[in-house]
């Protein structure tokens, strides 16, 4: 468990707000585990019904039921979400956090919704947090390397625009290409036009609204299909030359700020 340096002005938590913190903010306990699993089912389960009252037909046929667990659903969180205040050292610092406002949203639209009607489909904003599922399902190490491979990209931005730059290069020139050779009879009407054909060939979506029609049109499509696929390993190559490192986490909270993410040997909240 981790504990409070010394010099902190927080008080730890005793009694029935030790158990609480436990209880809601560990995964590691066999009742926190309980706690989680239940909580991800209701958040699926609210989810559906906000989805399901977003259709007129099931809405004018089951509207009653759908409102009745619309409303027990906000409760049942807002009642998790003022003991998540009472149970951690620092209410304000956890309130303000990512996975704070998401509980928030997870309730706070059926509220304003009385005042302003159509907001409560916001509550889909629910699913997100699922991503507590992370600690449930015993795979709070993925979220590492999450954060992990945002370190490579922001690592790796400059070649990463760099490779932007002469894609975007290379559609231009192709795609400028292309309108010289096909024209306007083909659909190539414009460069512009020219150009988004090229991106979408070049990327081997191919929606197929424009297609060249000429002998040589159509082989330098081929030229840009077969490129396409050679260039998408470019990216790929130079985020992976930059994960050089790897960092286990954690699945424990600490009780004061509930921060989350910590090494599995730290002795004390980093944050």
């Amino acid at each position: 468990m981790l504990v409070i340096l010394p010099g902190m002005d927080e008080v730890p938590l005793r009694g029935w707000r030790l158990r609480c913190q436990i209880i809601i903010f560990e995964a590691n306990t066999r009742v926190g585990r309980f706690f989680d699993l239940a909580l991800i089912v209701c958040i699926v389960g609210s989810v559906v019904v906000v989805m399901m009252d977003s259709v007129v037909e099931m809405n004018l046929k089951y509207g009653p039921v759908l409102q009745f667990f619309e409303w027990f659903f906000t409760i049942l969180f807002t009642v998790e979400y003022v003991l998540r205040l009472l149970c951690v050292g620092q209410p304000w610092r956890y309130a303000r956090s990512f996975l704070g406002v998401v509980d928030l949203l997870g309730f706070l639209p059926t509220y304003v919704s009385l005042f302003l009607p159509g907001s409560q489909y916001l509550l889909t904003f629910r699913v997100l947090r699922l991503l507590r599922v992370f600690r449930v399902l015993k795979l709070a190490k993925y979220v590492g390397e999450a954060k992990f491979l945002s370190q490579a990209l922001r690592a790796s931005r400059r070649k990463i625009t760099v490779f932007l730059y002469a894609v975007l290069t290379m559609v231009v020139v192709l795609g400028s290409l292309m309108y010289v050779i096909e024209g306007a009879e083909a659909g190539f009407t414009s460069i512009p036009i020219s150009v988004y054909w090229a991106i979408v060939t070049l990327t081997t979506v191919g929606y197929g609204d424009i297609s060249p029609q000429s002998p040589l049109g159509q082989c330098l499509a081929a030229i840009i299909m077969v490129m396409g696929y050679s260039i998408i390993a470019v990216p790929t190559g130079i985020v992976t030359a930059e994960m050089a490192f790897h960092s286990s986490v954690s699945t424990e909270s600490c009780p004061q700020c509930s921060a989350e993410g910590h090494d599995t040997d730290a002795k004390h909240c980093k944050i």
